[in-house]
């Protein structure tokens, strides 16, 4: 009788649902999925959550395989000789392979009062407080969104169309991802919508009180309502177990996603950086990131060699208030390039793509090792060889193997 294997999922984000649904091709696989939430969080809404116009919560029965089953807990700890997950709330899940899933979150904003007066936006919760504050302020009071990603041009956006009198802040340009061509079309479109952009080097925030945004060259503006969205960070648990992480403490990989430690440990997502060469934080990476993560153990669990990733991008959706958006083009290495799609086909875009998003999940559930994805980056490989010969290869032994 074959010997089942137990597999762990650490996060329950799409990357983790994604991996957790596709390790379902197996029968003697078992999966458990463990997420500090019992609900999954379509977290490319949460703008609109501080808007008010929307709901990010859903029920994992519509996104998750049944087999799986839910652990409803945070990972304290990585025990790697083990092999096991040590609970906050107690206890230890076992584990012959671990996918590290963990996703990531508000950065440490390190800007005098930030922490204090600021409110991020990355988790639900944040953005849940954000609305009931904002629900009780004044219709006329000041807000100033702080960072000019996408997360902070869209809740500029959001709340702006709601009424809201809205300061951007974006201390360095509008949307460094953006072609310029393209970043001017947005801007527009911000202006219409009455938000107030500042721009340069002299608008990084220096200060944060509890009515006030202070930037370069002393200049301050008064803001009843802060919100951080600029950057993020990722959970310390690889680095508090003992595995090696990059500067922001993703998990470094080698190209199949398998920790350089570790040959049974598995990234995917956001909190992963295969040969040190991260992907854009992004729920277009984390699908086929969840899905080649899985298709690493599986091949592993079979005997084989699992194959490098190869994943591309097509661009980035801007929401801009619930009837405008724009499409930024890029070439599949993520470099964005001078064409957009805008008006409504790019809203219809947009929506198809927060459905679609949860309709992989579902599919993928309903037949594992179905989720397929378009994009490939040819130059990755150029990348890495260019890497190679500037540095010492990143470590490929583990000090784990398969017996």
């Amino acid at each position: 009788m074959a010997q089942n294997t137990e597999v762990v999922v650490l996060g329950g984000g799409y990357a983790g649902v994604m991996a957790a649904n596709r390790l379902t091709q197996r029968d003697d696989v078992s999966v458990t999925l463990i997420n500090p939430r019992p609900v999954f969080v379509h977290r490319i809404r949460l703008h609109q959550v501080v808007g008010g116009s929307h709901d990010v919560v859903v029920d994992y029965r519509k996104v998750l395989a049944k087999s799986v089953r839910l652990v409803v807990d945070t990972a304290a700890w990585i025990d790697t000789a083990e092999r096991g997950v040590a609970l906050a709330a107690g206890g230890t899940v076992g584990y012959d392979y671990l996918i590290y899933a963990v996703g990531s979150g508000s950065a440490d904003p390190r800007v005098p009062g930030a922490a204090e007066f600021a409110h991020p936006i990355a988790a639900l919760e944040e953005a849940q407080r954000l609305w009931s504050v904002l629900d009780a302020a004044p219709a006329t009071a000041a807000v100033t969104v702080v960072g000019a990603g996408a997360l902070g041009i869209e809740t500029a956006a959001e709340l702006a169309e709601a009424g809201r009198t809205v300061t951007l802040v974006c201390g360095e340009v509008l949307g460094p991802y953006l072609h310029p061509r393209v970043r001017r079309s947005i801007a527009k479109r911000l202006a219409k919508l009455g938000v107030t952009v500042f721009e340069g080097p002299e608008t990084k925030v220096t200060a944060v009180t509890r009515d006030t945004v202070r930037l370069g060259g002393d200049r301050e503006l008064p803001s009843a309502v802060t919100v951080w969205t600029a950057g993020f960070g990722v959970p310390d648990l690889a680095a508090r177990s003992g595995l090696s992480t990059d500067a922001l403490g993703r998990l470094l990989t080698d190209e199949t996603l398998t920790s350089v430690d570790d040959v049974r440990i598995v990234a995917a997502g956001d909190s992963a950086a295969p040969s040190d060469l991260p992907l854009r934080m992004s729920c277009q990476a984390a699908g086929p990131l969840g899905a080649h993560a899985a298709d690493t153990v599986l091949s592993r669990i079979a005997g084989g060699q699992p194959a490098s990733i190869d994943v591309g991008f097509f661009g980035l959706c801007v929401s801009l208030g619930r009837r405008a958006a724009t499409v930024q083009l890029a070439s599949k290495d993520d470099t964005a390039n001078r064409f957009s799609i805008r008006g409504r086909v790019a809203v219809k875009i947009k929506e198809s793509s927060y459905k679609g998003l949860l309709k992989h999940l579902a599919d993928e559930a309903r037949k594992p090792g179905s989720h397929t994805w378009p994009f490939k980056d040819a130059k990755r490989r150029r990348l890495l060889e260019a890497k190679r010969d500037k540095a010492p290869a990143i470590r490929t032994a583990h000090r784990l193997t398969d017996s």
